[in-house]
């Protein structure tokens, strides 16, 4: 063999791998896909769609209703969304976004893609008072969620005058994630200095290397939660009654909680809840709080994406288990407190969609573990978002208050349901 074949067989492989790489990174892969893709790509909650753009917003084109959440979406059992959805072939489907550890912050971040895709349409966002910790977002979290693509879209439409891109920035700076470039324009934007024209021409290139790299991978290797949802629809009636459904719930809800006093999934209780952990647990939420919070504001920031995309939004506020709450001591005034924080600044800037499922934790079958949605719970769910969906949407008329990025928002404990406050100051 001479010496040119043998060069040739031991960098041919470097060259090609080089090839593949520049190809992934800089040709346009823009490509169509298909109603199987998009379907399970709606149900999959895989990483790699949540964090891109691509599939999602073919998929709002095809009549895919975008819900944002957090772990609750993950429970799938006969009466979710997704599974009623299936069985009675609604013409708008549900999109899951969000699973465990997806809180305003990183919602807010997933959506900096589908602003066009999303104007005037209609969203659904079930809204844990769980993230309202005294420590909002948990950063490891959100470094798990963290998408430079995402990012680089923010940050070529940031605004450094405007308030809400500025605590956006500031809030994205403090996080696990952000480096080099993208750290120090998000830096930039929360002092209100505007990037450079080598800035935004650097973030421009990055962006479109992420957005073909988002196109190339959002699809490989989809999480195919198809079968869970057919069998899912293999315990409800032929045709669509709540009366049955709610049949179905109690049968499934009685069947499912049989080992357990505290409503709670077989399965989870016996997995999740040993001896030892019931034990450590008894009264260990006496002190919990969640009207003092940093995410009222990341809460805030979603609002103004809905804002300023005029979209229909319907808020579900979940309950938890009431006697789970009882068992650790979790206060139900200070629930309720919490709740009419949420929805004082939800309707007093005019998000007047809200279904206020907290007071039903007590119901049986109505959760499925310790503060997830259950059989029940999720009939109640299906009943708002198909009222929803048939309202037609009207021009929204929000009026959005910087108030609500203030320290003194994220610390206030004294409101009325409902009710506007003189001393918001809306803007």
């Amino acid at each position: 063999m001479t010496n040119k074949k043998k060069l040739w067989l031991a960098f041919a492989p470097v060259l090609f791998a080089f090839l593949l790489a520049y190809g992934v990174l800089h040709i346009d892969w823009t490509k169509k896909y298909n109603n199987q893709t998009l379907y399970r790509a709606s149900i999959s909650q895989n990483d790699t769609v949540y964090k891109g753009e691509a599939v999602k917003n073919e998929a709002f084109k095809h009549h895919y209703v975008p819900f944002y959440g957090s772990s609750e979406l993950s429970r799938m059992d006969a009466l979710h969304p997704s599974v009623v959805a299936k069985k009675y072939k609604f013409k708008n489907k549900p999109f899951l976004l969000g699973s465990a550890g997806t809180q305003s912050l990183v919602n807010y971040m997933s959506m900096q893609g589908s602003a066009n895709q999303l104007r005037h349409k209609k969203i659904v966002v079930i809204v844990s008072p769980q993230w309202f910790t005294t420590h909002g977002q948990l950063p490891n979290a959100f470094e798990v969620f963290y998408s430079p693509l995402q990012m680089t879209n923010f940050l070529l439409q940031a605004n450094p005058k405007n308030e809400a891109n500025r605590y956006a920035a500031a809030r994205f700076a403090s996080m696990p994630g952000p480096k080099g470039l993208v750290l120090n324009s998000l830096n930039k934007i929360a002092n209100g200095k505007k990037l450079s024209s080598i800035d935004t021409w650097r973030l421009q290139q990055l962006n479109a290397s992420l957005a073909n790299q988002d196109k190339f991978f959002s699809t490989i290797q989809l999480r195919d939660r198809r079968k869970l949802v057919k069998r899912g629809t293999r315990h409800l009636p032929n045709k669509y009654s709540v009366e049955d459904l709610d049949r179905v719930a109690n049968r499934l809800g009685k069947k499912g909680t049989s080992n357990n006093n505290l409503g709670i999934r077989n399965k989870f209780y016996t997995q999740r809840l040993t001896p030892d952990v019931l034990k450590r647990l008894k009264g260990e939420q006496r002190k919990f709080n969640y009207i003092k919070s940093p995410e009222y504001s990341d809460f805030e920031l979603m609002l103004n994406q809905f804002a300023k995309q005029d979209s229909d939004v319907l808020f579900i506020i979940p309950p938890v288990n009431a006697k789970w709450m009882k068992y650790t001591g979790l206060s139900q005034d200070m629930l309720d407190k919490t709740v009419t924080k949420i929805k004082t600044q939800l309707i007093s800037q005019g998000f007047g969609n809200i279904a206020d499922l907290s007071q039903n934790g007590n119901k049986k079958y109505y959760m499925e573990d310790t503060i997830h949605l259950g059989w029940r719970g999720w009939i109640d769910v299906d009943k708002a978002v198909s009222k929803f969906m048939k309202t037609k949407q009207t021009r929204k008329h929000y009026v959005m208050s910087n108030y609500f990025y203030n320290q003194q928002w994220q610390e206030r404990s004294q409101f009325k349901t409902g009710k506007m406050i003189p001393d918001l100051k809306v803007k």
